[in-house]
């Protein structure tokens, strides 16, 4: 964080310092977590679903802590400001940070949001930005109201580039990170269900995605994905300049000629009237989308096409457990993609699967349940175990009851006689997998984070650590 004293901190909190020289200069990091607290940080003492940081300022103080943030007073070891939200006084904290940042007259802000990709997107971004000047990207997915404050406030006086990614579950939550930040690119991928039991339907969903842009200025940019008409039709919500991205020819920034294989995804640029050839080492033709945004982010920033291509050609993949491709040394190629699981990204890494058998291997999809899905999990999870049939999935592991109409759908599908196994949990897959994998098979593992089946998809690839 930037340099600030006691005092301007309790002013950007509207909180009251209750321990503390009011001069003395804060430069740490920002931390919610005690555990990552270092000498001269700031711990925010937030109240959680299942704990309240106020238990842990004794062990952030003993870890360095120059400053404890909480909501009410403590007799830690160190200053202490108190607010009356500590949740709003960390937004707080990084509107002010940013906009000092800002006036330096330096920082481009760049904020990515969308039912999927954003963090694909955010690592791309990241590739093609630290190459041009210094950059801050968030950590993991750092995207909610907590987290994203927090990614924005490591900038200091000699950040570039911030870019920020931003999630959301409910209606607002992306207005709320706008007002802090303020982009100066703001991109939307898609609008899908992802999230849908708590938004409660696709319109809500679009809704939150188009805060976006919806309150971007005029001399901003809004990224909108052109293939998809519900992200498409948010240029008439924004007083910004819209540049779209995507394979149709309505598209400032498209791609074609796209090539999917085991080894990565290809496909030609086409900007500006010129075509260049991408090749990216991340897997799936999904991904294009998220390199177009990135190139057409790059292209509003200045980054000849040239370099922001090198940039992401050296991506080597998503994201831990994001489309990660692990060979375990048996022939068998595994795709652990079970951090997230929506009905489009599920959509996605099958159609990926299929296109990557289609050279003579045998495609096994090992699936566990898309979460949040709210009243629309039975018929997105019957619609994926159709998609399977459809696509010609060679052999279908459904793990979890949460999941059994995946396996319920596919054995319905006229064509299919047993190619579908329902099993318990995680065990019970590799028990079974075990014996029926062989050389050159190629394995996608996909689910929610909360189905635990990305440690299964590192024990099939050989991951041991």
């Amino acid at each position: 964080m930037i340099a600030l004293t006691l005092t301007e901190i309790a002013d950007a909190l509207g909180g009251r310092i209750v321990r503390g020289e009011p001069d003395a200069v804060i430069t740490g990091s920002v931390e919610t977590d005690s555990r990552l607290v270092t000498a001269g940080s700031v711990f925010f003492a937030l109240p959680g679903e299942h704990t309240d940081g106020a238990l842990f300022v004794g062990a952030a103080v003993d870890a360095g802590a120059a400053l404890i943030v909480a909501e009410r007073e403590t007799d830690a070891g160190a200053a202490v400001i108190v607010v009356d939200d500590g949740v709003t006084a960390l937004a707080a904290l990084a509107r002010v940070v940013v906009a000092r940042v800002r006036a330096l007259g330096r920082l481009r802000v760049v904020a990515v949001t969308g039912s999927n990709g954003k963090t694909t997107t955010k690592n791309l971004l990241h590739a093609v930005l630290a190459a041009e000047g210094r950059t801050v990207v968030p950590e993991g997915s750092f995207n909610n109201h907590v987290g994203a404050p927090m990614s924005m406030l490591r900038i200091d006086e000699d950040t570039e580039y911030l870019v920020v990614e931003m999630g959301a579950s409910k209606i607002g939550e992306i207005a709320r990170l706008i007002a802090i930040v303020v982009p100066d690119i703001g991109i939307v991928l898609k609008v899908g269900l992802a999230h849908a039991g708590e938004f409660g339907g696709i319109d809500a969903i679009q809704r939150a995605k188009a805060e976006m842009v919806t309150n971007l200025p005029p001399d901003a940019v809004a990224l909108l994905n052109g293939d998809d008409p519900r992200v498409s039709a948010m240029a008439d919500l924004t007083a910004a300049r819209v540049v779209r991205f995507g394979l149709g020819e309505v598209n400032d920034v498209r791609a074609d000629d796209i090539d999917a294989t085991i080894d990565g995804t290809a496909f030609d640029y086409l900007a500006d009237g010129e075509r260049r050839r991408v090749t990216l080492r991340i897997l799936g033709e999904h991904h294009v989308a998220n390199a177009l945004a990135t190139l057409a982010a790059a292209r509003e920033l200045g980054v000849p096409a040239a370099r922001a291509i090198a940039a992401i050609e050296t991506v080597p993949r998503a994201e831990r457990w994001r489309m990660e491709l692990l060979d375990p040394g048996t022939g068998v190629t595994v795709i652990n993609d079970a951090y997230n699981a929506s009905p489009d990204s599920t959509a996605a890494a099958l159609k990926t699967l299929a296109q990557l058998a289609q050279a003579g291997r045998r495609s096994i999809a090992v699936l566990g349940e898309m979460a949040e899905l709210g009243e629309y999990s039975q018929e997105e999870h019957d619609r994926i175990g159709r998609l399977v049939v459809r696509l010609n999935i060679a052999q279908l592991v459904v793990v979890g009851e949460r999941a059994r109409h995946i396996h319920a759908a596919a054995g319905l599908e006229g064509s299919w006689d047993g190619e579908s196994v329902f099993v318990a949990d995680a065990e019970a897959a590799y028990a079974f997998l075990r014996e029926e994998l062989r050389p050159g098979d190629v394995v996608l593992v996909k689910s929610s984070k909360s189905a635990g089946l990305r440690f299964l998809g590192d024990t099939l690839g050989g991951v041991t650590a």
